[in-house]
């Protein structure tokens, strides 16, 4: 593309005062439009082993950019890189103080109270593309999406490519977006079956950082225009979802790309020469790899696909555990944990005959590391510890938990099913053997989950199941087995909700880990300041180190009496004992309410909350 000069001026006359040069702006134009979906990108070949690595992350008619699959822009910024985690600070002693990174819109709750006529991910107003969620919208001249719907350019990368200062963050956008720049199908020699295996097309291995003056701060109600659910009206009022650590809503994005997996790309993966078997494959495989940056993992053999963090805890109990603990050996769990993480090792046990140890923990809900360190021996097999208390919320020091395992000479497991949604984690840098988690409590499908294990160890283990997909060769006197992670992937995967969980973690790392983090520890102050001096209000976990759950009971009332309340002014909470009974017994209780908050939960949502339990309280006197 060539920038022409005005008409009034001759060819080749220097461009008007406060212009800048054409020449400089015909080159950044060209630099622009080269990196484009279609510009071949140069990429590293790797050999990911087990099954040949996808080409075709998305079908031909994709469009790609700086947000999605595909060359990346220069100076494409990443949304929540501004904001770095700060040093640990106790929830009680932060006051009334409301969240630093409030909402600034004017609005009361940022929705309107009748159904939207335009789904919130197709909005094109000013919120989504702000965060670098991508807008999916129809592609031009259709009326249905498309896989152009995703990750294309927008204006931010645009303006960066032109070295212009971006808009400040008050000032709302511009409505509308760029147009999709179609792709060409690719050559039938382009598709996973008829090429030698190399890195799928656009991965980086780490999530590029930005400064905080180039890019909008967090907006929560931008954010809550993604997540359509949150438009529904509960006896007759505006939902207010804070359920969030027994499942997380999913943005629109989310739902699109499943959409758009069944509508183009549905088939089986990794066993056709055809081109839809090529594109599954491909959007299965390009969401192993999502998975591993996202851990930080070293190599997608290490990421084995589940239903969920269930799951995952009973693959490695009844492989690794079953091959390697027997009489006596004794298996180390705290009293945190959720049942997920204390059955299949008491079924373990039982089988083995081997020994649960319980890492106590002290009043406020945090693990004791001193009576820990006294468990450990040289009979400690395996410590298998939750990272976030899905009933107090609390977060256990895990990287120090593992390296206490390591030097005993004992495995560790990590359960991340609470974790992942509300905190960045890294695998290598905690070194756990394994960790688990679940999509649907990071704003993904349900039905799907991850087991990270490191490879030495995978290689070592047992498959769980047999049948198709984790075989390489079988006669009727022998099976030979296919390399992690297919080993542990026996029959047809849960492929399409793999994409969607792939499409939630683009999603929440392009919001950014640090933002999510930060906002939700401003709102979870807020609330425990508001609900812990209520008359009868008792709450069950103080720790110095909390995510956004809080546990408490209300005396007078059963907590279902709570929760019914709650739900007649359209607040949804768990009440009961959140498949963690004993660490609620150790505070003497049965079951408790559960408010548990998100990143699109607002401090005006906090205050219904906090006037349902304030008018329960008043009306029995304490």
């Amino acid at each position: 593309m060539t920038i022409q000069t005005p008409t009034s001026e001759a060819p080749g006359a220097a461009a008007p005062a406060g212009f800048p040069d054409l020449a400089a702006l015909n080159q950044l134009a060209g630099a622009f439009f080269a990196a484009l979906p279609g510009s071949p990108p140069t990429l590293p070949t790797t050999a990911l082993g087990g099954v040949p690595a996808p080409v075709n992350v998305l079908p031909g008619g994709s469009s790609l950019g700086p947000f999605g699959q595909g060359p990346q822009l220069p100076g494409t910024l990443v949304p929540g890189a501004g904001l770095t985690p700060t040093s640990p600070q106790s929830v009680l002693s932060l006051g009334a103080s409301a969240p630093s990174l409030v909402p600034h819109s004017t609005a009361p709750n940022g929705l309107p109270d009748n159904a939207a006529i335009v789904p919130p991910a197709l909005d094109s107003r000013f919120g989504g593309q702000a965060l670098g969620v991508p807008q999916a919208g129809p592609a031009p001249g259709t009326d249905r999406l498309s896989a152009q719907s995703f990750g294309l350019p927008g204006a931010d990368a645009l303006r960066e490519l032109l070295n212009t200062p971006p808009r400040h963050s008050g000032t709302p956008s511009t409505p509308g977006s760029p147009g999709a720049v179609p792709v060409s199908a690719p050559p039938a020699s382009a598709y996973y079956f008829a090429q030698d295996r190399q890195a799928p097309q656009g991965f980086a291995t780490q999530v590029p950082q930005a400064d905080a003056a180039r890019h909008p701060p967090f907006d929560v109600n931008a954010v809550r225009r993604d997540f359509p659910i949150l438009q529904e009206r509960v006896n007759g009022r505006q939902l207010v979802w804070f359920d969030n650590a027994a499942t997380t809503h999913k943005p629109q994005s989310v739902i699109d790309r499943i959409s758009y997996f069944y509508e183009h790309e549905n088939s089986n993966i990794h066993r056709a020469a055809h081109a839809l078997a090529a594109r599954a494959t491909d959007a299965y495989e390009s969401a192993r790899e999502k998975v591993r940056n996202f851990l930080g993992a070293s190599s997608v053999d290490e990421i084995i696909f589940v239903r969920g963090a269930t799951e995952a805890i009973n693959l490695v109990a009844k492989t690794w555990g079953a091959q390697n603990v027997g009489q006596g050996d004794e298996i180390i769990v705290s009293h945190l944990e959720h049942h997920a993480n204390i059955v299949p090792w008491q079924q373990l046990a039982a089988e083995k005959g081997a020994v649960i140890r319980v890492i106590p923990v002290d009043d406020s809900g945090q693990v004791q590391l001193d009576e820990y360190r006294k468990l450990l021996n040289s009979r400690t097999k395996i410590v298998a510890v939750t990272q976030v208390s899905n009933a107090l919320g609390t977060v256990v020091p895990v990287k120090a938990i593992v390296e206490m395992a390591h030097r005993a000479g004992a495995k560790a497991l990590v359960d991340g099913a609470q974790s992942v949604s509300h905190l960045r984690v890294d695998v290598q840098a905690i070194d756990a053997d394994f960790f688990v988690f679940s999509g649907h409590k990071i704003f993904g499908p349900t039905g799907i989950g991850v087991v990270y294990g490191k490879r030495a160890l995978l290689d070592d283990m047992p498959p769980w199941q047999g049948g198709g997909n984790m075989i390489a060769d079988v006669t009727f006197e022998r099976t030979v087995f296919q390399p992690p992670p297919n080993k542990f992937e026996a029959g047809t995967g849960n492929i399409a909700d793999a994409v969607g969980l792939g499409a939630a973690i683009d999603y929440v790392q392009r919001i950014g880990l640090e933002n999510i983090a930060q906002y939700e520890h401003d709102l979870l102050a807020y609330a425990t300041h508001h609900l812990k001096p209520i008359p009868g209000v008792r709450l069950i976990g103080t720790a110095q180190e909390k995510a956004s759950v809080l546990s408490f009971v209300l005396k007078g009332y059963t907590t279902e009496e709570v929760g019914k309340a709650l739900n007649e002014e359209g607040i949804a909470v768990r009440s009961g004992h959140h498949c963690a009974q004993p660490i609620l017994r150790r505070f003497g209780v049965e079951a408790t309410v559960r408010p548990s908050l998100a990143f699109y939960n607002t401090c005006e949502e906090v205050d219904r909350f906090i006037a349902v339990v304030r008018k329960l309280s008043s009306a029995r006197q304490h």
